[in-house]
């Protein structure tokens, strides 16, 4: 199967990287540093096996990624912008 190979994990995950250019907020940034990992240890051979492990696999990293790219990069304040007055009452 195609997913077994690892350059498609590391295709899939440049594209993702890319895709994260396009979405603001760090929302693709996780999953691209997932496929790429995901990459890497296929690569390695440290990881082998079916399709549903390898989805399993790839959703730890991924959610871990997430959860350090966070935690380096933080939550920007003011990130929320909160309106208290409609701009048509006088």
């Amino acid at each position: 199967m195609i997913w077994q190979a690892w350059w498609v994990w590391m295709v899939a995950g440049v594209g993702l990287g890319i895709l994260e250019l396009f979405a603001p907020g760090y929302v693709f940034l996780g999953f691209a540093a997932g496929a790429v990992v995901t990459g890497g240890l296929l690569w390695l051979g440290i990881l082998g096996g079916s399709f549903p492990m390898l989805l399993l696999v790839f959703a730890v990293l991924s959610v871990l990624a997430w959860l350090a790219f966070r935690a380096a990069l933080g939550q920007r304040a003011g990130q929320v912008k909160r309106i208290d007055r409609d701009i048509n009452e006088n």
